[in-house]
């Protein structure tokens, strides 16, 4: 009997494969890093192959902890890095280049050159999506422009382009090895991922030729667009048979392990960086606060649910930068003792601009600083102003939502790996005013992709089965008093503004 259900979450800095049982409980789980590769100031990329031996692994790992095999698993659904752009070889499954990361900025001549006429909300109405160097689109266009042969070979029909997902689908349905110049494994992506490239229009859920003029992009490289929960082929390897059933970006999976499926339901998650969605319902809703309009998920031949999105760029990654490039801490979890060794945060703040500003500014121009120095900051000062970073960014990002929606949340639901820091759920709490719920499962992105795929094969019934499962683990209540919230808020802002027009 199959009793589970498995989930391939591919992050930016680690892959897991997570097996859930019917109640959504994690069975097994094993995570595995890979190299973050930085060929430039701002330039951000990941090796393709070094993906997939990541996912090998990971599969393996998991199912041999838990002593399971291919025929426990109902099916298998995917989640992944969004944007993120993979050009590869149809025929032999060999990437030409390396995966040009979501956070990379080497796009942003190509974004001005097109920003020069309509400005850079041109194409927002038909993709929701300003003109940014986060997406898809551009970075296409650059591996065409820029790695020898590439456009040719695109336009003889050789080469196909996918986000991780679609990278991962074809590899995981068996990739180059089927062979023939058809192609080789299911090259497919789901519509929340297709809404993240600027070639996909809103309302239709089809590439748009306009767009696909407009970036240079042969319509024969892309892969198909279907919804976020069907069976798009079976799996090979340590999954042999297992329908491959889910498909969803990172921040969409984890809108719906959540169970956001009503509108004016919202999740934030704490990653690499740190994304708000808000549940708009069947129709998009044009964003006038500097959000995004995206596609939140398709069930089958449902109507697509869309949703208002704040994205930003670094959040968790500050604290990985803490580590990594100052050595500060040994590991990530120790921010928050070297934070709690201070009261305050000093008088700094941290705004870390490293590939500009996403949500609500968008400035590709700004880069990160540290503000209100003195010679009274200490280690501690400077831990506890990087995790308030986090929470300052998600307060502006939720003013732009209430802004956008005319409706203001009453409670902010949260995951991902940041939601253990207690200290930073607290502050987090305080500077927006609203109590911040912490799932029982906290790692709603593999859920979701979970859930996705378990829908789509009738391992769960309805949604209503998956909102049973939705259990509050913990609560954070704001403690602060809203007079100091609102001047600390002010500085903050101040800090902001002196990120803007660093790069000429």
């Amino acid at each position: 009997m199959r009793e589970y259900v498995g989930a391939l979450d591919q992050g930016t800095t680690s892959t897991r494969f997570i097996v859930f049982d019917h109640g959504g409980s994690i069975v097994a789980a094993e995570q595995r890093e890979h190299e973050q590769i930085y060929p430039g100031p701002g330039w951000v990329e990941h090796d393709p192959l070094v993906i997939w031996a990541r996912c090998q692994e990971v599969i393996h790992g998991a199912l041999a902890k838990a002593g399971l095999r291919a025929t426990d698993l109902a099916a298998v659904g995917v989640t992944n890095q969004r944007e993120t752009t993979v050009v590869w070889d149809r025929r032999t499954g060999w990437p030409i280049y390396n995966a040009i990361v979501w956070q990379d900025t080497r796009t942003a001549g190509i974004v001005e050159e097109l920003a020069r006429d309509g400005g850079q909300d041109r194409f927002r109405s038909k993709v929701g999506l300003p003109l940014a160097t986060y997406f898809s689109g551009p970075k296409i266009r650059w591996i065409l422009d820029n790695v020898s042969e590439a456009r040719a070979r695109a336009e003889a029909g050789d080469l196909i382009f996918g986000t991780i997902d679609s990278w991962v689908i074809w590899n995981l349905t068996g990739g180059w090895s089927k062979g023939g110049p058809s192609g080789g494994g299911v090259h497919v992506t789901d519509v929340s991922n297709a809404s993240r490239t600027m070639l996909m229009d809103l309302h239709t859920l089809d590439w748009d030729s306009e767009m696909l003029a407009v970036m240079g992009v042969p319509r024969s490289m892309l892969p198909a667009i279907r919804s976020s929960s069907e069976v798009y082929g079976h799996a090979v390897g340590d999954l042999a048979g297992v329908p491959v059933a889910g498909d969803l970006g990172d921040q969409q999976a984890a809108l719906f392990g959540q169970t956001c499926f009503a509108p004016g339901e919202a999740k934030n998650t704490y990653g690499t960086g740190c994304f708000m969605l808000l549940n708009t319902g069947t129709a998009p809703v044009a964003s006038k606060a500097g959000l995004l309009t995206t596609v939140g998920y398709r069930i089958g031949t449902e109507p697509a649910v869309y949703a208002l999105e704040g994205s930003i760029a670094i959040a968790g990654a500050l604290v990985q930068w803490l580590r990594d490039n100052l050595g500060l801490i040994a590991t990530s979890a120790d921010v928050e003792t070297l934070a709690r060794t201070v009261d305050d945060n000093g008088g700094v703040y941290f705004v870390p601009a490293f590939s500009g500003l996403f949500a609500p500014y968008w400035r590709s121009d700004a880069r990160g600083v540290i503000a209100g120095l003195t010679q009274y900051v200490n280690r501690g000062h400077i831990a506890r102003a990087v995790l308030e970073a986090t929470a300052w960014q998600t307060r502006e990002v939720l003013d732009a939502m209430n802004a956008d929606s005319g409706v203001a949340l009453k409670a902010l639901k949260v995951d991902g790996g940041m939601v253990h820091n207690e200290l930073l759920m607290q502050f987090q709490a305080d500077v927006v005013g609203v109590p911040v719920i912490r799932p029982k499962v906290a790692e709603t992105t593999a859920l979701g992709a979970a859930y996705a795929a378990g829908l789509a094969v009738g391992f769960w019934s309805s949604q209503d089965e998956l909102r049973a499962n939705w259990v509050r683990d913990c609560e954070w209540r704001p403690a602060m008093d809203a007079s100091e919230r609102e001047r600390e808020y002010r500085l903050w802002k101040k800090a902001v503004t002196r990120t803007f027009d660093w790069v000429e």
